[in-house]
């Protein structure tokens, strides 16, 4: 079933605890698709009067908050262990070229990669674990996490539901572009992120050779 009619058929209080709960876990670490479903509830909250768009925002930029912030604790709990041990259960996520990618990211920007990362699809699952594997001082993985949810989250939100409030009866006829637009975002974010990956790996390969 397509993403939206299956939430239109689902109350409100729970559309806000899904999208709440899944950015939350994408955002702790676990591959879920955060931003589809904030997308899809944005574009129902701009056709169904009964989904509030200020509650919605609010929950994403929770979820997205909380969950980096559990990510954080994580992180910095497990440390290097933890980051190999999700290699090897996600591997198309955690691997070791992945991961290098992420590091010289934070090694270049800091604190802003936390907050920059929320806008990339898979920098949105490395950012908090990563930033407690590193030992980010907390006070500025605080800042950037709290601004990065509200910005990401909170604007998103925004954007999606003014767009279909202005261009609603074109939305209704063609409201799948709206998660084609996010898909096609995503996959295009993760490619090069993919290939920044190999040259990460094929770098450290020749290192250690």
């Amino acid at each position: 079933m397509h993403v939206q009619e299956w939430l239109e058929t689902v109350p409100a209080v729970a559309v806000y605890a899904l999208v709440g709960l899944v950015i939350g876990l994408e955002s702790l670490g676990i591959p879920l698709p955060g931003e589809i479903i904030l997308v899809s509830s944005a574009l129902l909250a701009s056709q169904q009067g009964h989904i509030d768009p200020v509650v919605l925002g609010a929950s994403a930029t929770a979820g997205a908050i909380i969950g980096d912030s559990i990510g954080y604790a994580i992180g910095r709990k497990g440390g290097r262990p933890l980051l190999a041990w999700l290699g090897k259960k996600f591997p198309k996520h955690f691997s070791e070229g992945h991961i290098a990618t992420a590091e010289r990211s934070f090694e270049k920007w800091g604190m802003w990669a936390v907050f920059f990362g929320r806008f990339v699809a898979l920098l949105r699952i490395f950012a908090g674990p990563l930033a407690g594997v590193l030992r980010m001082p907390y006070w500025k993985f605080a800042i950037a996490n709290v601004l990065g949810g509200i910005v990401w989250a909170g604007g998103t939100t925004a954007v999606i539901y003014y767009v279909g409030i202005v261009a609603e009866s074109w939305l209704k006829r063609f409201s799948w572009l709206g998660l084609v637009a996010a898909v096609l975002v995503g996959l295009t974010s993760m490619l090069v992120l993919k290939r920044r990956a190999k040259k990460a790996g094929q770098t450290l390969e020749a290192t250690e050779a």
